[in-house]
């Protein structure tokens, strides 16, 4: 079922799809990190590129839920970070591609909001 964006803000950033899929910079062109629809409900992410171009990009949903801030940190799996709690993929970064990043990140089965910071 496809979901309805409420909010959706991307500055020198652009996705593969609508709301998910692969995240490019504006900027190089290149592919910085993947998004996956369904598991997250509301995402907000700062990064500075290698190129030097600085994005961002905040989507959540007409059906998200407020979410819980947590102490708890993504796990690493197969290079996306998971829920700890379900192991659901939520979202690939590319380290080697940006230079730094802030994101929070909603899961959208437990509703645990996730800091990361690199």
């Amino acid at each position: 079922m496809a979901r309805i964006l409420k909010n959706k803000e991307l500055i020198n950033t652009r996705l593969a799809t609508n709301y998910g899929g692969w995240m490019y910079c504006d900027k190089c062109n290149e592919n910085i990190g993947y998004l996956c629809y369904s598991t997250y409900d509301r995402l907000e992410l700062k990064y500075r590129c290698n190129c030097g171009n600085q994005g961002s990009a905040i989507l959540d949903f007409e059906d998200s839920k407020e979410g819980q801030e947590c102490n708890e940190e993504l796990v690493t799996i197969k290079n996306r970070l998971c829920c700890p709690k379900d192991s659901e993929p939520l979202i690939t970064i590319l380290d080697k591609k940006v230079d730094s990043y802030e994101m929070k990140i909603t899961c959208k089965s437990c509703e645990s909001i996730y800091k990361k910071v690199k």
